[in-house]
């Protein structure tokens, strides 16, 4: 990361969207092996498919002035979830090395856009059956965290987090591997995460046994009013930077059996992120995740500038 800056150093907007897979499986009909965006890179169509999507959001950033972050295809490029769908380990390294190339051709020069390996849960991000300790979540996710850092990434964003304990493992990862971390939970319709603690209690776990090494926290993956009233701690005015939301009011119990995409109203959306981003300041990385596309984005930032 030799001229990039993140967002909490360089104190800019950052445009961040991880609602690549359900807008590829539902509006683009892509065919998501176990809800995995990177077999994608594997053909001339999940190529371009990628590429349009990508440049969508360079070219919405561009306009409105603001960076962008660009996810990378890996957050189920992980030993297990690579195995259910016949990756071996050696494939999966190659990959995770791959997702970060395609997107380093597609930056260029440009210099506001950061390059994020996506790194995600190793089981069920809503439903966890079997928490890791620390230890054991750090040595799990260390196989993709050597892969990353082999390639040009600014940084890794752990996202879609259920529990405090793996979070701090992948921080741990990341941090023997020499790279730069940003930990996203998410949370259910009550604020909490699927595990029951509040995002307050988690940052603040994950700092104490991490020494405070993540770069900043983020939320994703909950509709933004269910987001509203887990801000406001002390350790959430401090540490967390990011809200990435989407675009249902579901459940994700409701989201995972749904037989059609639940895209909501972009432009209340919109509206709803932008009083998420004057309440709360410090947050300065914002976005769509599930049902979300350019419509919300864009209705995010013109709501935004707005004031």
């Amino acid at each position: 990361m030799d001229h990039f800056l993140l967002p909490h150093v360089s104190g800019e907007v950052f445009l961040a969207y991880t609602g690549f897979e359900t807008d590829l499986l539902f509006n683009h009909g892509a065919e998501l092996p176990g809800f995995a965006s990177y077999p994608l890179l594997k053909s001339a169509d999940g190529r371009a498919l990628l590429r349009q999507s990508y440049q969508s959001l360079m070219d919405l950033g561009a306009r409105a002035g603001v960076g962008v972050i660009l996810e990378s295809t890996t957050w189920l490029a992980n030993r297990e979830r690579g195995a259910a769908i016949g990756y071996s380990p050696e494939a999966l390294r190659s990959a995770n090395i791959e997702a970060i190339a395609f997107m380093q051709a597609l930056r260029g020069s440009e210099a506001n856009v950061l390059l994020s390996a996506n790194v995600g849960p190793r089981a069920d991000a809503y439903a966890p059956d079997e928490r890791m300790e620390i230890a054991q979540a750090a040595r799990y996710h260390a196989e993709q965290m050597d892969a990353l850092s082999q390639t040009k990434a600014d940084l890794v964003s752990g996202y879609t987090l259920s529990y405090p304990e793996e979070a701090a493992g992948i921080a741990l990862a990341a941090k023997n591997a020499g790279l730069p971390v940003v930990i996203a939970f998410t949370v259910e319709t009550d604020g909490r995460l699927p595990v029951g603690v509040t995002l307050e209690t988690a940052l603040a776990a994950v700092d104490q046994a991490t020494e405070g090494y993540p770069a900043y926290y983020m939320v994703n993956c909950a509709h933004p009013e269910h987001l509203r009233g887990a801000l406001g701690g002390p350790v959430c005015r401090a540490r967390l930077r990011g809200v990435v939301a989407n675009a249902s009011r579901c459940s994700h119990a409701e989201l995972d059996n749904a037989e059609v995409l639940d895209s909501g109203d972009p432009e209340e959306f919109g509206a709803q992120m932008a009083q998420i981003a004057r309440e709360n300041p410090q947050i300065s990385v914002l976005g769509g995740c599930c049902g979300t596309d350019m419509r919300h984005l864009g209705h995010m930032l013109a709501a935004l500038n707005a004031g």
